[in-house]
């Protein structure tokens, strides 16, 4: 039996040639490619997983849990931050009544039982500027006065929230709290205008233009005090200021004169000293001279 050997080609395809017959080229094999073989790519996938290193799994691991942690904190983040920012806008709306609604209330129930009738109509001019009418009729205004602010903020909101809901842009919890504020505050102002007519027939026309007008001139008075009290604070530090400066030039003034006479003081008593030196040293040395003289004019006898 003729050995035959078997040659792989480069295109993957294998050629049988006879041991006998080697000189005269061998018989191609219809066998496929080796690559096309089912048996291999299992063989060559199952040593490609063995070849892979643990390491790139657990680093492609930790990759994905980075990344899986880095979308919930930054929507974790988000919704904070719109929880924040609703709850502002929330209690940009927690509005409440002022004092002066109950205050009207307790000064008309107690005219009331003093025989004030709602709607009655004073009888002259006189009983309406000093009676029951102008005492009521002042309280209300207060009244009226204090809601402006209410007033105005919700006429300023309400454009903006309209728009915002209309294009979905605000929680249902904002658009419910600025809806409960403003059926709050226009019941105030139906309210103020009904009680208005009880006191005088017609006012209710007129009592908020009253109301803002007046409240305009205590705004603008009230910061005209603020201004003036502000201005004269800094005109009493400033005279404080140089009030201060004065003393202490007065006092570096003074304290160079006691300086001098201080000096002045020790150059004396260094003068005195040197002179009582002078003295103590001249009568000294003149005495043991004499003596001197005398002893040796008595040893030479």
């Amino acid at each position: 039996m003729a050995e035959e050997t078997v040659n792989i080609n480069p295109d993957g395809s294998t050629t049988f040639e006879g041991g006998a017959g080697a000189g005269t080229g061998g018989e191609e094999s219809t066998m496929p490619p080796v690559a096309d073989t089912p048996g291999m790519d299992e063989e060559t996938i199952q040593q490609v997983v063995k070849g892979t290193d643990p390491a790139i799994y657990l680093l492609l691991a930790v990759v994905l849990i980075g990344f899986l942690y880095f979308l919930y904190t930054r929507k974790a983040r988000a919704d904070a931050e719109d929880e924040f920012f609703a709850s502002l806008e929330e209690e940009k709306f927690n509005l409440q009544l002022p004092e002066e609604v109950d205050e009207y209330y307790t000064v008309k129930e107690k005219l009331i039982k003093a025989g004030w009738k709602p709607g009655t109509v004073p009888e002259s001019k006189e009983a309406a500027q000093n009676g029951p009418h102008r005492v009521i009729a002042s309280a209300l205004m207060k009244r009226a006065m204090a809601d402006i602010p209410l007033v105005t903020h919700i006429q300023k909101e309400s454009a903006g929230m309209n728009k915002l809901y209309s294009q979905s842009m605000c929680s249902v919890s904002q658009w419910r709290s600025y809806q409960a504020a403003e059926a709050m505050v226009s019941s105030e102002v139906d309210e103020v205008r009904a009680e208005a007519d009880e006191i005088e027939p017609g006012w209710s026309q007129h009592i908020w233009r009253q109301a803002m007008q007046y409240h305009t001139m205590m705004k603008q008075k009230h910061e005209l005090e603020q201004k003036q009290a502000a201005e004269q604070a800094a005109k009493r530090r400033e005279i404080e200021q140089r009030v201060n400066e004065a003393k202490m030039k007065q006092m570096s003034s003074e304290d160079k004169e006691a300086a001098a006479e201080r000096a002045a003081q020790e150059l004396l008593q260094a003068e005195e000293r040197e002179r009582e030196s002078k003295k103590s040293f001249s009568s000294g040395g003149a005495t043991a001279m004499k003596k001197g003289f005398l002893d040796s004019k008595k040893k030479k006898k």
